[in-house]
């Protein structure tokens, strides 16, 4: 009998302590980011932007605050949807893991899709845009927390 509540002590200790300690506590990715864009051949492509991510829950993100940092023919930031969802891990220390994906569409029918892994404060992975016959390409995206 006493081993049984020593056990139980023990196991009640353990998850305790697990949710104490540092980090920022958050597990999630509610924030600004920035995001910086480079094309196959590694220049930079002129669809880098700003946004504010909401984390609504385990797999849904509102996505507000979105702006391009420069324009383009493709893209009008007064035009723009952005959609998200993402996959979600990490630990009670605010260790964020997981998945994105970011889509950006204009009323011009083109569309910007970010697919990327969450390690933190950043997140990496591929763009890729399809739309008109001036609004293609794609290569690789890292964003980063402000």
């Amino acid at each position: 009998m006493k081993a049984a509540g020593s056990v139980i002590l023990l196991t009640l200790g353990m998850l305790l302590s697990a949710c104490g300690g540092g980090g920022n506590g958050t597990g999630n990715i509610t924030g600004s980011w920035s995001a910086t864009l480079n094309n196959q051949d590694g220049t930079p492509s002129v669809y880098a932007f700003t946004t504010s991510f909401t984390q609504n829950s385990s797999t849904s993100v509102t996505v507000f605050n979105f702006k391009f940092n420069s324009t383009s023919d493709c893209f009008d930031d007064a035009t723009t949807t952005e959609t998200s969802l993402f996959t979600l891990g990490g630990d009670f220390n605010g260790n964020v893991t997981g998945t994105l994906v970011l889509n950006i569409t204009s009323d011009k029918n083109n569309k910007l899709n970010l697919q990327g892994n969450i390690n933190g404060k950043t997140i990496s992975g591929t763009w890729s845009l399809t739309g008109s016959a001036t609004c293609t390409g794609s290569g690789k995206f890292t964003m980063t927390e402000m």
